[in-house]
């Protein structure tokens, strides 16, 4: 069983966020991916809007993988304090029957993780 899982990334290269609040009929999502570009570097393309929808697509050039997975790791914190929560769909890890559900979590402004939050009645 431990052999077939696939081994965790360290930095994530792409981060699936949805916020939704019923009461206020918001439903959104915010999408980010760390991408190679055709010159040796590397692009943050960030993907947003009301879920069931094309949305709006933003893609920024970064020189290395470094500064594009630090870029995506301070968006995630930031939509993370404004109410955006991890994503869960059909196709996410499972282990016994228990979803697992990858997460940025700031705990200063200096150090961030990243946890590996199971999450409970899905």
């Amino acid at each position: 069983m431990l052999d077939t899982m696939q081994q965790m990334e360290v930095f994530p290269t792409t981060v699936d966020l949805k916020r939704v609040d019923l009461s206020l009929n918001m439903r959104r999502f915010y999408r980010m991916s760390v991408q190679p570009d055709l010159f040796g570097g590397a692009c943050l393309v960030r993907e947003w809007g009301r879920i069931g929808f094309r949305g709006q697509m933003l893609i920024e050039q970064y020189p290395d993988e470094g500064g594009a997975v630090s870029a995506l790791m301070k968006l995630a914190v930031t939509k993370t304090r404004r109410g955006y929560r991890a994503a869960v769909d059909q196709r996410e890890q499972r282990v016994s029957g228990v979803p697992i559900v990858n997460a940025v979590v700031a705990t200063s402004q200096d150090e961030r993780k990243i946890k590996s939050i199971r999450t409970e009645g899905l």
